[in-house]
């Protein structure tokens, strides 16, 4: 068992993985195979649909989920995050998808100068090799997006947008990091000029998804109804309020 949620259970078995599909996953399934058509070495492959319904993924030996957190803290790490994101927008550049089944919480077309995005582009999402990043999990919240928008997702949660408390107490860190430095170092290994402006995309980019949750909670969609019912999606809020209170510690 790789995930047991009311709303979501994820199986291995043998070399596959089996999820649940979403309302958007034949979009998703169509950008898997557009990357295994290219030869992309970081995705999974998606294999079909199962007896049961269930989209099937293939497996990838790694460390994920919780242990990613780990994995950021030192630049090493950070860097090779950073420019996995860059090699995976540079893949998608030229892809134009049908996708009939749209996306999660965007009906709006793709525009010339967006590509789709991972959307949910953080370390937990990431299968690690030691501080390498070899493969890029969970696409359910790929969309069609700037490239800034999945560089500022990631920003929010490696600089990381935080306090100190959440920092050093669930976010591994052994004392509160540089969050100026560290959003630099990220930019530069992803390929940025530069760093200004980085601050305003993080805080939009929080809106958006703080919107498309509300959006998808709305549509009765699992978890985000859950955390609209218990309060988590006003936590969301909240982080956006100390974006904005406390950016003099990111410029």
């Amino acid at each position: 068992m790789l995930q047991d949620k009311p709303h979501r259970t994820v199986v291995r078995v043998g070399d596959t993985v089996r999820r649940p599909r979403q309302p958007w996953s034949g979009s998703v399934h169509e950008l898997l195979q557009y990357l295994e058509s290219i030869d992309y070495p970081h995705s999974p492959r998606f294999l079909g649909v199962d007896e049961e319904g269930r989209e099937i993924v293939s497996y990838i030996e790694g460390e994920s989920g919780g242990d990613g957190w780990a994995k950021v803290v030192a630049d090493e790490g950070l860097v090779a995050m950073a420019r996995r994101l860059r090699e995976y927008h540079d893949a998608v550049r030229g892809f134009r998808p049908a996708a009939a089944d749209g996306w999660a919480g965007r009906t709006a077309p793709q525009q010339a100068d967006e590509v789709i995005c991972h959307g949910d582009f953080g370390p937990w999402n990431l299968v690690w090799h030691g501080l390498r990043p070899v493969a890029v999990l969970d696409w359910d919240y790929a969309w069609p997006a700037r490239p800034i928008h999945d560089v500022a997702y990631a920003l929010e949660y490696v600089a990381p947008f935080r306090d100190d408390e959440t920092c050093v107490r669930w976010l591994s860190f052994p004392a509160p990091p540089d969050r100026r430095r560290r959003l630099e170092v990220f930019a530069e290994a992803y390929g940025l000029g530069s760093s200004e402006g980085l601050v305003d995309a993080v805080i939009a980019q929080q809106e958006v998804v703080w919107e498309r949750a509300r959006r998808l909670a709305e549509q009765g969609c699992q978890p985000q109804a859950g955390w609209q019912a218990t309060g988590f999606l006003d936590t969301t809020g909240e982080r956006i309020r100390w974006s904005r209170e406390n950016r003099w510690l990111f410029e």
